[in-house]
């Protein structure tokens, strides 16, 4: 029910948003982020909620990953009135609304069985939820960046090229090193914990390194390299789809360690 509240939210904030973007006034619409924060909020209320019941963080399954997600989503969206560089953006939080909405679409799928049960006796692990939290922060910078991007390589107007640019820049240097810390350092940690080895080739592990490599890539060619290819922001598109996909593709295509989450 608190997550269904939270959907209906967001869905009236993505209507609100609807509304502004077709205005050609450029006065800052104040109602959808409020919307969103409150959406954020429920979403947090259910997460407390499901951690309550089960006496562990309610981060170890499907149903709880979306539902982190979005709660996270809808936050961020609440702070980009509040960026400089996207305050007086109508597309990127618009955009970042329609993810959020498909995170918690996903989250009331079958795909994603809504049970609440205690996670298995190697999910009760402190640095797993670090690995998870950290992990899903940086992928919620990554769907801005995501976002922006396409507005890059779609705009005709080099001022506004410029300004993308800028956002997706900042979202992925802010979203890289928490993913890295999450994915990379906190996952081999809990790993060495769980199994007794840092790293194992498992098909999640492999995902989430191609995920970090296709990133890193992007950032050595827009800092060190500077360039202005069309194929520097089309990294960041290919990234946050290789990220998804190592989160839900290879839970139900590719059998590992990580299967039982």
């Amino acid at each position: 029910m608190i997550a269904t509240m939270a959907f209906g939210l967001l869905i009236l904030s993505l209507i609100v948003q609807i509304v502004y973007l077709f205005k050609k006034a450029d006065k800052q619409e104040r109602v959808s982020p409020w919307l969103s924060l409150v959406a954020g909020g429920l979403l947090l209320v259910e997460i407390v909620r499901r951690s309550i019941a089960i006496r562990f963080v309610a981060l170890t399954g499907i149903f709880e990953s979306l539902i982190f997600l979005a709660c996270a989503m809808a936050f961020l969206i609440f702070a980009l009135r509040h960026f400089k560089s996207t305050k007086d953006n109508k597309v990127i939080p618009f955009g970042a609304s329609i993810i959020a909405l498909i995170f918690l679409a996903l989250a009331s799928s079958p795909l994603a069985p809504s049970d609440v049960k205690p996670p298995v006796p190697a999910l009760q692990s402190g640095w797993l939820v670090l690995h998870v939290s950290f992990t899903f922060i940086g992928e919620v910078f990554f769907a801005v960046g995501f976002v922006s991007a396409i507005l890059q390589l779609t705009t005709k107007s080099e001022e506004k090229r410029r300004n993308y640019d800028r956002v997706t820049y900042t979202s992925i240097a802010v979203g890289y090193p928490i993913f890295t810390a999450g994915a990379l350092i906190f996952g081999a940690i809990w790993a060495e914990k769980a199994w007794g080895v840092w790293w194992s080739w498992d098909p999640k592990e492999t995902w989430a390194l191609i995920t970090w490599l296709t990133y890193t890539a992007y950032l050595h060619f827009r800092l060190v390299r500077k360039s202005t290819s069309r194929l520097v922001p089309a990294l960041v598109i290919i990234g946050f789809a290789i990220a998804m996909f190592t989160f839900l593709g290879v839970n139900f295509l590719i059998k590992g360690l990580h299967s039982y989450a």
